[in-house]
C-alpha cells in the first residue's frame, strides 16, 4: 500500500480492500465522491490480480502468488451509517496452497553458529561486527515469575538473579536480544544512566529506578539499556541484525516509521502463534501500559487509495495489495470513560501479554497506529470503546 503525506484529519478514502485468505472472501468500499452508482463498479479478476473500474477510472490490484478473485462475485451490500457517503461490496477469492512469504520476525531467523553483524536502524553504523553464538536460546515469557510460586513449593529460587546471557550467547526476549558486551562496544556504544521512569511518570512520590541507557555513538539512536556493565539488551526495533556471510548491508532508505510498523507486526503474529495470545499489552521499561491490542487476524491483504487521489483520477500504475495484522487498540494516553472501563478490566483479569518497548517506540508505534486509523473509511474506524486499525507484514 503506498505511502500518502496527506495530514491525517483531511485523509479519506476512495477506495479501500480487505481480503480473506482464511475466509475466502473480501470487502470492497468506494467513496460515493468516486463512484456515486454502484451500477459504475465493475469489478473483474486476472492473473493474481484484481481490475476495479468507477465512473472517475480504472485500477489493477497485484494480490499475492495464488490468490485470485471469483469472477462476478462482487455484491453490493448494505454500508450501516455510513451509506450516505460509501459504497459497501463483498466478494469472493480463490486461495490455492502455494506458499505465501512469512513475515520477517528477526528472533525466529537467528541461528547458533552463524555470524551476524548489528546495525543501527537509524544510522546503518554497524554496531557489533562477526558475532557468532554457540549458543541462541528464548528467554521464558516476561511474566514467568508471576506463577513461580504456584509451581513451587518453597520461596522463589529466582527472585533475586537476573537471567544474563554467557559468553557467546545470544538470549532472545520478547521485543530484545540480550548478549556480552565486547571490546569493540567501546567504538560504536554509549552509555548514560537515567531513570526509567523520568518521562513516564511525574509523580514526584513513585520511586524512580536507575537504568543505564545504550546509545549509537555515532547517532545517539537510544538502542537499549545495559542490565550489567557486561551485558547488553538491545531492541528489535532499533537494531538491523544481518548475516556476516555477503557483506550486506541494511536498507538506508526504509523510513523509520515503515520498519517500526513491520517489526512490530512480525513480532505480535509471531507471539500469537506460538502462545495463541490476542491480547497484548504494550508497555515502557517501567511497567506503564502505553497501548492494549487486540489481534483479530493475521490473514487480511489490504490495499487503498485516497479520495483526495481517487476522486480525481485512478488512472495509475497497478496498486500492490500487502499481508497485514487487524487489530482493534486503545490508547492509554487519550482514554474516555468506556476506554478506561476497558483497561481496569484488562488489569484486574490479567488480560494481555505484556510487550516492553522503549517510550520513544511505544510513541512511533502510536504514531503508525493512529495513521493507520486515519487512512480507514470511516465506518471501520471504531469498534464499540476500540479503535481499528491495521499493521503491515
Amino acid at each position: 500500500m503506498a505511502d500518502f503525506e496527506m495530514p491525517a484529519e483531511t485523509r479519506g478514502v476512495g477506495v479501500f480492500f480487505e481480503l480473506r485468505k482464511r475466509l475466502q472472501s473480501g470487502l470492497l468500499i468506494i467513496g460515493k465522491d468516486v463512484a456515486g452508482n454502484p451500477a459504475d463498479v465493475v469489478v473483474t479478476g486476472g492473473d493474481s490480480s484484481l481490475h476495479l473500474r468507477t465512473r472517475t477510472g480504472d485500477v489493477t490490484l497485484i494480490l499475492p502468488p495464488g490468490v485470485s478473485y471469483v469472477d462476478e462475485s462482487c455484491i453490493l451490500t448494505p454500508g450501516g451509517q455510513s451509506c450516505e457517503q460509501e459504497l459497501h461490496f463483498r466478494l469472493r477469492i480463490n486461495v490455492s496452497h502455494i506458499k505465501i512469504e512469512e513475515s520477517s520476525d528477526i528472533l525466529r531467523t537467528l541461528r547458533a553458529q552463524e555470524t551476524y553483524c548489528f546495525y543501527c536502524q537509524s544510522c546503518t553504523t554497524r554496531l557489533l561486527e562477526d558475532r557468532s553464538f554457540k549458543r541462541v536460546l528464548p528467554l521464558p515469557n516476561g511474566n514467568w515469575n508471576a506463577i513461580v510460586d504456584d509451581w513451587c513449593c518453597h520461596p522463589d529460587p529466582f527472585a533475586s538473579k537476573k537471567m544474563l546471557p554467557r559468553a557467546e550467547d545470544c538470549l532472545l526476549g520478547d521485543t530484545f536480544f540480550l548478549l556480552t558486551r565486547d571490546g569493540s562496544c567501546e567504538q560504536t556504544l554509549l552509555q548514560e544512566v537515567s531513570s526509567a521512569d523520568s518521562q513516564d511518570s511525574q509523580d514526584p512520590k513513585k520511586t524512580c529506578r536507575r537504568l543505564t541507557l545504550v546509545s549509537c555513538m555515532s547517532c545517539s539512536s537510544v538502542l537499549g539499556e545495559a542490565p550489567t556493565p557486561e551485558t547488553l539488551r538491545l531492541y528489535i526495533t532499533q537494531v538491523v541484525v544481518e548475516s556476516s556471510i555477503g557483506d550486506r548491508k541494511p536498507e538506508s532508505s526504509f523510513s523509520r516509521s515503515c520498519f517500526v510498523e513491520r517489526t512490530v507486526a512480525a513480532r505480535l503474529a509471531e507471539l500469537s502463534n506460538s502462545m495463541s495470545s490476542f491480547h497484548f499489552s504494550v508497555q515502557t521499561h517501567s511497567g506503564k501500559t502505553f497501548l492494549l491490542l487486540w489481534l483479530l487476524n493475521s490473514d487480511s491483504i489490504i490495499a487503498s487509495i485516497p479520495e483526495w487521489s481517487a476522486s480525481t483520477h485512478i488512472h495509475s500504475p497497478s496498486l500492490r495489495a500487502t499481508r497485514a495484522l487487524k487489530l482493534l487498540y486503545i490508547s492509554c494516553c487519550h482514554m474516555g470513560i468506556q476506554q478506561q472501563d476497558v483497561a481496569t478490566s484488562w488489569e484486574v483479569n490479567a488480560t494481555g501479554h505484556s510487550v516492553v518497548l522503549p517510550l520513544k517506540v511505544c510513541e512511533e508505534l502510536l504514531q503508525v497506529i493512529e495513521d493507520s486509523n486515519a487512512k480507514l473509511p470511516a465506518s471501520m474506524r471504531h469498534m464499540r470503546a476500540y479503535k481499528v486499525a491495521y499493521l503491515r507484514l
